[in-house]
């Protein structure tokens, strides 16, 4: 019975998994995800990639929110600019898509770094607001430009790996899924070094860590910029993996659900941003199908799932910032713990 976790090195004590059997976790999952695309139909390879974009703009947002504080409802916006970025330079400058989306990323840094400027000053609702303003002004610019073609949608040239299509749903899993481990490698380790334990800082009591050395307005700028960076990386993949970039798909109800996804997952984890992509992203799925398959002996049915699908949207959330305010990332802890310890109550 494992009654402890004693480490002779520092070494050992360092790593992201300390015994044998996390590690091997992570292998298996690697595995799995490897074999996947080679079993499932496109259905289920567009469930999938679907909930990897998801949740690389949910650890983005985590990091400024859940790690940070910092409460955003810009996520929409800032995924905007990724896409836009994205898309024109792919469309005007014919750059390789690859290349357009590493771009988009450090522009939305900096339009993430600028609108965080206000957060030295500003906490709670008050920044909320301030992010809310910056979703409404992107939203603005996107649809006044000419540059963007306001309301019409911008259609990106397809995109290609060794001449051959990428954005197909087996050919972009792969683009997507390496992008994910990579960013959720980089935020976990984000939170080992001295920045990340700044952001850490700041999120438990901003005039305590100021006292302590703690520079506040870099940080917060750092976090803002670092969140959007990985932000906009989102939307400039899902700008290549669609094909066409409408700012109907960034609006604030976007930002709302982003909010949600970490809220559900649960907030200054990691894991937990991937919890709730996939639970906000399958639920939907699964209801869609139900109404799908109950249409035949229920007519108004399909008419009825879109109320259905908003209902247990804002139904979910209460029930979770009521019973379990750490989302699903501490009932899977939770489970781990319980598990680890049966048959024992402690």
């Amino acid at each position: 019975m494992e009654s402890g976790i004693f480490h002779t090195t520092y070494e050992s004590d360092m790593a992201l998994r300390r015994t044998p059997w996390m590690r091997w976790r992570i292998y298996i999952l690697l595995v799995l995800l490897a074999i996947f695309p080679f079993v499932a139909n496109n259905y289920y390879l567009t469930l999938a990639n679907q909930i990897g974009i998801v949740a690389i703009a949910a650890i983005g947002l985590n990091i400024l929110t859940g790690f940070t504080g910092q409460i955003s409802l810009g996520t929409g916006g800032f995924m905007a600019v990724g896409a836009y970025t994205s898309g024109l330079l792919a469309a005007n400058l014919g750059l390789p898509w690859w290349l357009t989306i590493i771009i988009a990323s450090i522009f939305t840094a900096l339009v993430g770094g600028f609108f965080g400027i206000p957060s030295l000053r500003l906490k709670g609702l008050y920044l909320a607001m301030a992010t809310l303003a910056s979703q409404q002004i992107i939203e603005w610019a996107i649809i006044r430009s000419p540059l963007t073609g306001g309301v019409e949608a911008l259609v990106l040239p397809m995109p290609t790996v060794f001449g051959r299509r990428a954005n197909t749903e087996f050919g972009f899993y792969w683009v997507i899924f390496i992008i994910l481990i990579l960013v959720v490698f980089y935020a976990v380790n984000l939170f080992r070094s001295k920045i990340g334990r700044a952001f850490i800082a700041i999120r438990d009591q901003d005039i305590a860590a100021e006292v302590m050395g703690v520079n506040l307005f870099r940080y917060k700028i750092l976090s803002f910029a670092t969140s959007s960076f990985i932000i906009g990386m989102a939307g400039g993949m899902l700008a290549n993996y669609r094909g066409i970039v409408s700012f109907e798909r960034f609006t604030i109800e976007a930002s709302i659900f982003y909010l949600a996804v970490i809220i559900i997952g649960g907030m200054g984890s990691v894991s937990g941003s991937i919890y709730g992509a996939i639970f906000m992203t399958l639920v939907p799925a699964i209801l869609t199908n139900l109404g799908q398959t109950l249409g035949g002996s229920i007519p108004q049915m399909a008419k009825l799932i879109p109320f259905i699908r908003q209902g247990v949207f804002g139904l979910t959330i209460i029930i979770f910032l009521i019973f379990e305010p750490e989302g699903l990332a501490k009932i899977w802890r939770d489970i781990k713990d319980y598990l680890r310890l049966w048959p024992f109550s402690y």
